[in-house]
């Protein structure tokens, strides 16, 4: 029992430390996407910034600063798509945990009706077992019920014969 009680107990730990890493990588997993949602909106703000820039004649934008614009805009556009492929690998993360503590919860569930079970069983097998013993002591002691008359009977034979022999000798004797 101890035994059983030990290998409970380490395989709970172990689940325990899956989680801690699990829950880790998803921690890892969220400041990585945070980070890039910072870069996302720095970049946003220089081409904010960008699009008031005029460098040009009479306080116009110039095609040096207009591709300045679509650059930065091209950049902030590649970040928004790390973020969304960031946020899918975190999406599946969460996917990964929700399944697994359906995994978890199933395997339970399966393992408590594998006991319930098993004590179903045993208790049929004692109330047999009880059953059995009632029937043999039952029986034993109406064998040595039965063997007791036996015995009287006997004893009475071995008596009556033993007085009508006595009897027998007695009248022949006289």
């Amino acid at each position: 029992m101890k035994k059983y009680f030990y290998l409970f107990i380490i395989l709970l730990l172990n689940l325990h430390a899956f989680a801690e890493q699990d829950t880790a990588a998803y921690v890892a997993q969220r400041a990585k996407v945070n980070s890039l949602l910072v870069e996302r909106s720095t970049k946003f703000g220089q081409y904010d910034e960008s699009l008031n820039q005029r460098t040009g004649i009479f306080g116009w934008q110039t095609k040096r600063d207009i591709k300045n614009s679509n650059e930065i805009l091209r950049q902030v556009v590649l970040t928004d798509n790390n973020i969304f492929k960031e946020l899918k690998v975190l999406m599946d993360y969460k996917d990964l945990q929700n399944r697994q503590k359906v995994a978890v919860a199933d395997n339970s569930q399966e393992r408590m009706e594998r006991y319930m079970q098993t004590i179903k069983k045993l208790q049929d097998q004692n109330v047999q077992l009880k059953e059995d013993l009632e029937k043999k002591n039952k029986g034993g002691l109406s064998t040595y019920i039965i063997v007791f008359l036996i015995l009287v009977m006997a004893g009475g034979f071995y008596f009556f014969s033993k007085k009508l022999q006595e009897y027998k000798t007695a009248k022949i004797g006289s």
